[in-house]
């Protein structure tokens, strides 16, 4: 009995405290945007590079520790989109967290990474789109645009850091 709990202890602690991922309850499965997240957003190189990669990933699940199209984490997520930018991210959102120039809330422009203190260990990052809207990997939707006037991202809205030099 206790070799069990102390092999499910060594499985289950390191998803515990993972450093990209959203409670199971962050977000409502019952959920849906009321407009299109897409309309509307400011067209220039970083928007359409951003919107293209979002076409391409909608949808695709979140898995933690993932990177491909059969499952993502949100921080492989910006790194693949950022490698799309030509910027070279960190692996995980930590380090992710500790890079770049931070920005208020109010300064935010396309591209620049948005991070969410979701536990007590856990951070989440998205990349900033336009008027309160950024790009993320939802553990209930996959790849999608929320808004930060939901309640959960209010509430767990931590900080934002611009990565790229020309913006």
């Amino acid at each position: 009995m206790k070799k069990i709990f102390f092999k499910s202890t060594i499985i289950i602690l390191p998803i515990l405290f993972s450093g990209c991922s959203l409670s199971l309850n962050s977000l409502s499965s019952n959920f849906k945007p009321k407009r299109d997240l897409t309309k509307g957003i400011e067209d220039n190189h970083i928007t359409r590079i951003l919107l293209s990669q979002y076409r391409e990933w909608k949808g695709v699940e979140y898995k933690y520790g993932g990177n491909s199209k059969n499952g993502i984490d949100c921080s492989a997520f910006t790194q693949r989109t950022f490698f799309k930018l030509h910027k070279k991210l960190p692996r995980t959102t930590y380090y992710q967290s500790r890079i770049g120039k931070k920005v208020k809330k109010h300064d935010a422009k396309a591209g620049d990474l948005i991070f969410f203190k979701t536990g007590k260990k856990s951070r989440h990052v998205g990349i900033y789109l336009d008027k309160g809207r950024f790009l993320h990997v939802s553990t209930s939707k996959g790849v999608i645009i929320s808004t930060l006037d939901n309640i959960y991202f209010k509430k767990h809205f931590w900080k934002i850091k611009r990565v790229l030099e020309d913006n």
